[in-house]
């Protein structure tokens, strides 16, 4: 019998592999747009996540914590599943909301995610596009560990993949939630599924490319498992349409080395807002969209 930890782990992988194989056959790693750049960037990304950051940040805080507070180790394990899944919601899903956000709000946080947000088009592999600093200071991953420690492990095991499966398909080609908009009869249904968790319509918002559409929402939509933070917080906005362009404003595509261990290593060309920390072409938060223009920038050098 399959033990609960190995179907835990099992299941994203799954989802995975089932997404990219209908996305494949639909076409969309053969496109152009996606570079052997972009693909890099993501396959790198699907595998460091997993496999070295979050089980680094996890053994870490558990020898922490057992070292300096081995009274708690499974303090919580006999309280209330229900008191589990909502801290898991709370200290995990919300500090995610509120990191992704902070991640549209600064300038320096900006270029630790920016790789998720340059790709042209969207696809489940986009998911985990993010520098490695990005994860690894990620506050919702430290206090999940420390949560387990503290006895709910029995419910981050069904919790994870629940989570992990939402946020692949929110980001996948197939658009799951069309069928809720195709039939009126399920547009009830549909009213409470966008409000609650992320789609691939309100998520696909998020990384379109500019507000002027009318559809995309680049300043918003930051929910990962559940879109109610951005209703509770004001940064929803639902239309049930989807985006024709996506991508960041500054558009120059840096090595995947460069993207992914920034600031540790910074970009050559004077022209990227990865060259330092801080530079005179940052990302302005307050600015929805504007064009790169290399031509001027080289001018103004």
């Amino acid at each position: 019998m399959i033990e609960a930890e190995s179907i835990s782990k099992l299941i994203p992988v799954l989802v995975v592999l089932i997404l990219g194989i209908i996305e494949s056959l639909g076409g969309l790693y053969f496109d152009d747009k996606r570079s052997k750049n972009d693909l890099t960037i993501e396959l790198v990304c699907l595998t460091i996540l997993p496999t070295l950051i979050q089980p680094a940040i996890l053994a870490f805080v558990i020898f922490l914590m057992g070292l300096w507070f081995p009274f708690y180790e499974d303090y919580f394990i006999s309280s209330f599943f229900l008191w589990h899944i909502l801290a898991f919601l709370i200290f995990d899903d919300l500090t995610q909301y509120l990191w992704h956000r902070f991640s549209h709000e600064n300038a320096f946080m900006w270029k630790l995610h920016r790789p998720h947000h340059v790709v042209e088009e969207m696809g489940v592999l986009v998911t985990y596009r993010n520098a490695f600093l990005y994860y690894a200071f990620m506050p919702g991953i430290w206090f999940s560990a420390i949560l387990i420690f503290l006895g709910m492990t029995e419910v981050y095991l069904y919790y994870i993949p629940i989570k992990v499966s939402i946020i692949l398909l929110a980001h996948s080609e197939i658009k799951w939630d069309r069928f809720l908009y195709k039939y009126k009869i399920l547009h009830p249904l549909a009213w409470i599924v966008e409000r609650t968790i992320s789609t691939p319509c309100t998520h696909y918002a998020h990384h379109g490319l500019t507000a002027e559409d009318g559809v995309s929402n680049p300043n918003g939509n930051y929910g990962n498992l559940l879109f109610f933070w951005d209703v509770l917080f004001g940064t929803a906005k639902i239309t049930r349409k989807y985006p024709t362009r996506f991508g960041a404003w500054n558009k120059m595509k840096e090595p995947w080395y460069v993207q992914l261990f920034f600031p540790i290593i910074k970009s050559k060309d004077p022209r990227s807002e990865l060259h330092s920390i801080k530079t005179d072409i940052d990302y302005d938060p307050s600015t929805d969209y504007k064009d790169f223009n290399i031509k001027k920038f080289s001018e103004k050098c």
